[in-house]
């Protein structure tokens, strides 16, 4: 007997009522993706009824101007629809400018320290240190990794961008200023908020700097340039075997003038106002092997520990966002060049300029207007720079001694006009004024311009009426999706394929088989019936709302109707011609139509309610279709596979038991037809005999 066979066969009918419930498993899993398929549909629109319930949507402006050439305007959502007149601008906003008193006498390219006086410089090694405030607090500490620290008044501190000015010893600090002791901790007069991030300038007594070597390496540049002093420079060593590393003993180099030497030999040449070190021959015998032993690797360093020669300016600028400092640290290697970047990219309001035909400099405020209106401060000036950097080498004016001389600074200026009678100023030439932006071009009165200039603020009804229709586009294609669903033909003939079925089926005809086998699981499905049925509702119900006059408050009067083919579910159509004029002549109430506020849902617009709607039903269909972060337990279908997969464990170990039943009366039959057909042998041959 072939019992495999005969028992292969009998479990295939055995497992057909298995196969009927793994088919209810996974149309129940279609059916689960298509609810949330539908959701996130809803999902999406909800997206765009949170838009339609901007007043931007219905409230975009559109402003002219009798004269652009002298006044341009835009105006936002917020814009009352109304004119202004401007009759009279007697001046322009301007920035100030300061002029350098002389040209300056270095190369602009050039490092400093060579080609200034000595006097100038500090010594000391300049560094920096990022921190972000842990908890709210007056006073920060600061871990500076051992660092020897010194000259705390050079420091530069910012905290958020908003450079602070830096005292020291016994000092108080103010609202501008930070207090460095001598461990370089930091004292602010109001605390600084937590997660506030501080970057600090600081000036160390030395610093220590390495760079990797090889064989092959024929120089090295550390990161500082303009060396003053090396106290040390040496190599560090450590060779690598089966993973064992030995430290190998340092070899201890001097400078004599430019010269790298090793005892009394010249191993290389030492640039400081660079910081490089070029090496000879003579170092080779220093360096790791050309050709390393059986595997051995090597870290080779060159150490250097040095200060460097460094100088410091300040700026203080008078803006919108209050008066600010800047202490710039510069090391002897920078240039002109140098600084000037250093001041346009740092966040204290300045532009600075050098001219290499003249050589001379300039620094303008980046904000137009007079905004130091105390004159004993800075003497009224706008900017103020110190340091002997800023007066001796730059050859700008200390405007804290006394005034600039004449025609070396162009004034900062505020914008002088008339506007609907009214005579004002501004520190901008641009400026807002309830909900518009004003831009003044150049100046006129009325000698020169007998008619004022008008700028009128109207709605911009195109940009409403694509607004709305691209809302309305939105709706249909919603509703035309749903429609689908609900309409889709249910094939109950086609049921998912078995593992059987597949494999005599080819991939094209699979594919064709599960089209079928999913059409129609949300067919007349009653939660996305009532959910079309609620959104016309939504459109149909006018909306009784004082702010929404009667001749505006149903979509049908303002020229939006539903379509006559029923089978559509309710899409919307748009007499373009009436819903312009109705956005024409009463902007105001078609606005309050769609996104209008109230206590009932008759006095809510239309907007307000299709997303109460559309919330409404993804909760429906989140209880019975859950989402991607759902547990099967926390939604229906969720719960109805659970109870599948518990009665395919139960049938699968009942077909184990039924198989092996089966296993063991066949083989049983097998052994008793063996044991007859033995007897019968036996008896054949007693009767041969």
């Amino acid at each position: 007997m072939d019992i495999d066979t005969l028992v292969k066969d009998l479990m295939k009918a055995e497992r057909m009522p298995l196969d009927k419930i793994k088919q209810k498993k996974q149309t129940l899993e279609w059916q689960r993706d298509d609810y949330r398929a539908m959701n996130t549909l809803l999902l999406d629109f909800r997206a765009e009824l949170t838009q339609m319930k901007l007043s931007t949507k219905y409230r975009a402006r559109q402003v002219s101007s009798s004269s652009e050439a002298k006044v341009t305007a835009t105006a936002s959502s917020a814009a009352n629809q109304t004119s202004y007149s401007i009759s009279k601008v007697s001046q322009l906003a301007q920035a100030e400018t300061q002029l350098n008193l002389t040209p300056i006498e270095v190369e602009a390219s050039k490092g400093l320290y060579g080609v200034t006086s000595a006097s100038l410089w500090r010594e000391g090694a300049i560094k920096s240190k990022t921190i972000n405030v842990s908890e709210s607090s007056t006073t920060v500490s600061v871990d500076y990794g051992g660092d020897t620290l010194k000259d705390l008044d050079s420091w530069s501190v910012s905290v958020n961008g908003k450079g602070y000015k830096v005292v020291t010893g016994t000092a108080t600090p103010d609202e501008n200023s930070v207090l460095v002791n001598s461990d370089g901790s930091l004292v602010f007069s109001d605390a600084i908020a937590k997660d506030s991030e501080i970057k600090i300038g600081y000036i160390a007594n030395e610093n220590t700097d390495s760079r990797s070597v090889s064989h092959d390496t024929t120089s090295v540049t550390f990161s500082q340039g303009s060396i003053k002093n090396v106290s040390e420079l040496k190599l560090t060593r450590t060779s690598t075997k089966d993973g064992n590393t030995t430290t190998l003993s340092d070899v201890n180099f001097s400078l004599a003038g430019d010269k790298v030497m090793y005892g009394t030999t010249e191993v290389g040449t030492f640039n400081s106002e660079t910081g490089s070190i070029t090496f000879n021959d003579a170092m080779k015998t220093h360096l790791p092997p050309e050709t390393p032993e059986d595997g051995t690797t090597y870290d080779y360093k060159l150490e250097m520990t040095y200060s460097q020669n460094y100088t410091t300016f300040q700026l203080d600028t008078h803006t919108s966002k209050g008066d600010l400092h800047q202490n710039y640290i510069v090391a002897g290697n920078e240039s002109i060049n140098n600084i000037v970047s250093k001041v346009n990219s740092s966040g204290v309001g300045v532009t600075m300029f050098f001219d290499s035909q003249t050589k001379r400099m300039s620094m303008t405020r980046t904000e137009t207007g007079d905004l130091n209106k105390d004159v004993s401060l800075h003497n009224g000036y706008e900017m103020a720079g110190s340091g002997a950097l800023f007066t001796d080498v730059m050859n700008f004016h200390d405007v804290s001694t006394s005034t600039i001389p004449v025609g070396y600074v162009t004034e900062a200026k505020n914008a002088s006009f008339v506007i609907n009678g009214l005579q004002t100023e501004r520190t901008s030439n641009a400026f807002e004024m309830s909900g518009v932006t004003f831009n003044l071009k150049q100046t006129f009165d009325e000698t020169d311009s007998p008619n004022p200039v008008s700028i009128s603020v109207s709605n911009d009804s195109t940009s409403v009426f694509d607004n709305i229709v691209q809302f309305v586009n939105k709706y249909n294609e919603l509703i035309g999706k749903i429609q689908t669903e609900l309409s889709e033909e249910r094939y109950r003939s086609y049921a998912p394929l078995t593992d059987d079925q597949r494999e005599s089926l080819s991939d094209t005809q699979q594919e064709q088989w599960e089209e079928k086998a999913k059409s129609g699981l949300l067919r007349r499905d009653p939660i996305l019936s009532n959910a079309l049925s609620t959104m016309r509702m939504n459109f149909y119900t006018p909306v009784l709302n004082d702010s929404v006059s009667s001749t505006h408050n149903q979509l049908a009067k303002i020229g939006i109707t539903t379509t006559a083919n029923y089978l559509e579910g309710g899409k919307l159509i748009i007499n373009e011609a009436e819903l312009k004029k109705a956005i024409e002549a009463d902007s105001t109430s078609v606005e309050n139509l769609f996104r209008g506020t109230g206590s009932t849902d008759s006095q809510t617009g239309i907007i307000n309610r299709l997303y109460n709607s559309v919330n409404d039903t993804m909760n429906k269909l989140k209880v019975k279709a859950g989402n991607s972060f759902s547990s099967n337990q926390q939604f229906d279908i969720g719960r109805q596979l659970e109870d599948v997969d518990k009665r395919i464990d139960r049938y699968e170990d009942r077909l184990i038991q039924i198989e092996n039943r089966y296993w063991k009366q066949f083989t049983a039959m097998e052994k008793a037809i063996q044991q007859a057909n033995s007897q019968s042998m036996y008896l054949m041959q007693q009767f041969s005999y």
